[in-house]
């Protein structure tokens, strides 16, 4: 086909095979042309069915914006952005992650949003591809098994639950009933909480990552008195926990981390005002780069991003950022890994850069739902809990 390239692109949503292509670029060059800065592909394995798909469809959202304002471009290179779902199913997320770096040949892979997936496809993507996750940030990686080709846009999974405990100690609460669901994020929650809380944990309840009917779980609440509540309950388990609490009519003070945000508010909305929860980032953060964000994206899809969206979008100016710093070159691989490394962006959440481990450093907030004065529902920051907050695994992770 000799070095002739022709270039397109659509938008919209494809059938085959669990993908969906947002950004599609031709490429009828050989490798001359892709040696030269050809088109790069980015893949995007996100959860996009069943009641994890809310979470995926913010990150898939999240990024493509971002690759749209930069006109369908990455550090100067035109982009192949093509996403798949992983339905929430190790086996599957392996086989679609090795679809798209040995098949589709990316070179970045962006995802996923749970950690149990996470788990699945670590090792088949960084063996071959960077992987960048706008979620999942499991502690396992963080530390003695950390990899070079491993980025994290979001945190490592204990800290935004130890916000929770930190909070919960400083406001003298002295008995705690901890909720979660049974998987790696939720042991990582409950640890988090854990690391700071200094009272009594009266209960683990550890729930089933599909539980929606949370009525034997308030009954041992109520029997069990405690001060507080704490709940990781994304999703769908969050909808469903928070209205059932709320109908209950216990009094009780409930602290969280994505029982309660911009995924779930739509469908909790005012039985959810009030709620507290942990996070780096919140839609009313104040500084430019996120007001304009938050202004795009309402404007794009209709609805208020949360953090996964912000995350992902975080993830694609670290791409542009460190392909702007090669000159859109991904050939070496320690140039490419340093340049990510340097993070040389605007964060939408304000200070950010990564520790040895690929895991950010970043400061860790309050936040709480509110309504606002258009009647959509948001988290919102009452306070800075962690400054430059580093994770506790780092210092295993033996790279330099």
């Amino acid at each position: 086909m000799g070095d002739a390239l022709f270039i397109g692109r659509f938008r919209g949503f494809g059938m085959g095979r669990g993908s969906v292509a947002l950004v599609f670029v031709a490429l009828l060059a050989g490798p001359a042309a892709w040696a030269q800065g050809g088109p790069l592909t980015v893949g995007m394995i996100v959860t996009l069915s069943g009641p994890g798909a809310v979470i995926g469809t913010h990150a898939r959202d999240g990024f493509a914006l971002a690759l749209k304002q930069r006109g369908g471009k990455l550090g100067g290179r035109e982009v192949t952005f093509t996403v798949v779902d992983d339905e929430l199913k190790p086996d599957t997320a392996v086989a679609r992650a090795r679809r798209l770096v040995e098949q589709d040949q990316a070179e970045f892979v962006v995802g996923p949003i749970f950690s149990n997936v996470l788990a699945a496809i670590f090792r088949p993507v960084t063996g071959s591809a960077i992987l960048i996750s706008p979620n999942a940030g499991s502690s396992i990686y963080a530390g003695k098994q950390c990899s070079p080709n491993f980025f994290v846009t979001s945190y490592e999974n204990n800290q935004v639950h130890e916000v929770s405990g930190a909070v919960a100690t400083e406001r003298g609460y002295k008995r705690a009933f901890l909720m979660a669901p049974n998987y790696q994020a939720g042991r990582d929650a409950i640890s988090g909480f854990k690391a700071k809380f200094k009272g009594e944990v009266v209960e683990e309840d550890f729930v089933p990552l599909t539980q929606l009917d949370f009525q034997a779980d308030l009954a041992k609440i109520a029997s069990l008195k405690p001060d507080v509540v704490y709940a990781f309950l994304p999703g769908g388990l969050g909808v469903n926990f928070v209205k059932q609490f709320h109908q209950s009519g216990l009094k009780l003070p409930v602290l969280s981390a994505f029982t309660v945000d911009e995924t779930t508010l739509p469908a909790q909305k005012e039985a959810a005002v009030g709620f507290f929860g942990g996070s780096t980032w919140a839609p009313n953060m104040d500084n430019p780069a996120n007001k304009a964000f938050v202004a795009a994206f309402e404007a794009e899809y209709k609805y208020v991003p949360g953090s996964y969206a912000a995350q992902a979008f975080d993830a694609a100016s670290l791409i542009d950022s460190a392909l702007t710093k090669t000159g859109g070159s991904t050939a070496d691989k320690d140039k490419l890994r340093a340049a990510l490394r340097a993070a040389e962006f605007t964060s939408l959440r304000g200070a950010f850069k990564f520790n040895t481990n690929g895991y950010p450093i970043q400061d860790f907030y309050l936040v709480q739902v509110a309504q606002r004065a258009d009647g959509q529902f948001e988290t919102q920051v009452r306070e800075r809990v962690f400054h430059d907050y580093a994770d506790n695994f780092a210092k295993e992770c033996p790279i330099p």
